[in-house]
């Protein structure tokens, strides 16, 4: 089997590998079916950033007539777009619409599609982005503190945004005036690149960052330069990374290893370690730590 179709299969199965039967009232990670196999909702509007078939962002409205205060959303998957798109965030965005909150569900091309890896998957999710600001009167939407928040792989891209203002000078990444992110929710994520191709116990495995980084149309010598989160640091953004102490997927010690370093170069960073949680009870809106992620999405939104 393909390296891609057997990464896509195991996490599909909700771990990185078959789990070890549990003992008797051990702790069992949520599997995927057990959220994906639920009524899905859906979007109240799809529109385009680009002329790609990915290039889409789902936009969820809670009712009233607004300003809606706006989360960016970032979907994982391993940075493959065979693994998980979208829709996978459904579930939380309902949530969050529930609940008064407004969310830009972005998509984009992973490694395995043509145009993505570097500079294609960055590109797409600074173009998803920046089209909020396009969209915003027509939805009612509130771009004054903006919240983006992301899963597993996404909590990278979604920590990256808000790094955008360091990208270095001479960046093919570097765009003028990207709207600003008030506030960060990193879910099960692996902000630090060269850590995560490191890790050979990590769930998305350490080939598919050189594939994210590069090759790419010109030669660099750094390729985590302007896209690893830690190399932006201090980002200036308050960022909260919520993770699953049973998580098979992330190792610990990643983002660990990352509140560690964006305090040390002065940013705002908090890490809340949530016990009995795996990679997808972070996504599932009825667990603890989606209950943690709100409260931290709610008081980032209050100006």
């Amino acid at each position: 089997m393909p390296r891609i179709a057997l990464l896509a299969a195991l996490l599909l199965a909700g771990c990185a590998a078959t789990p070890p039967p549990a003992a008797s009232g051990a702790f069992t990670p949520m599997r995927w079916p057990a959220l994906t196999d639920r009524a899905k909702p859906a979007p109240d509007a799809t529109v385009a950033y680009g002329a790609d078939a990915m290039h889409k962002v789902d936009v969820w409205l809670p009712a009233g007539t607004g300003p809606h205060p706006t989360v960016v959303m970032v979907h994982g998957g391993c940075w493959t777009s065979s693994i998980a798109d979208r829709s996978l965030m459904n579930w939380i965005s309902d949530d969050l619409r529930r609940d008064g909150i407004a969310v830009w569900n972005v998509e984009y091309r992973g490694v395995d599609l043509p145009g993505g890896g570097y500079p294609g998957t960055f590109r797409d999710v600074a173009a998803a982005t920046d089209s909020l600001r396009t969209h915003a009167a027509h939805f009612r939407l509130d771009t004054r503190r903006i919240v983006a928040v992301g899963h597993s792989a996404g909590g990278h891209l979604a920590l990256w945004l808000a790094g955008r203002p360091k990208l270095p000078t001479g960046s093919a990444l570097r765009t003028a005036d990207p709207p600003p992110i008030a506030h960060v929710v990193s879910l099960g994520g692996l902000p630090d690149l060269e850590a995560t191709a490191a890790a050979t116990d990590n769930g998305c495995g350490t080939e598919v960052v050189g594939k994210l980084v590069g090759p790419s149309p010109t030669e660099r010598r750094d390729v985590y330069a302007d896209t690893s989160v830690p190399r932006l640091l201090p980002i200036g953004v308050p960022h909260t990374q919520i993770v699953g102490r049973e998580d098979r997927i992330i190792p610990i010690r990643l983002p660990q290893g990352f509140d560690a370093a964006a305090r040390a170069a002065g940013d705002n960073a908090t890490l809340t370690i949530v016990p009995g949680t795996g990679h997808v009870e972070l996504i599932a809106p009825e667990t603890a730590a989606w209950g943690q992620a709100k409260r931290a999405i709610r008081k980032a939104l209050k100006p």
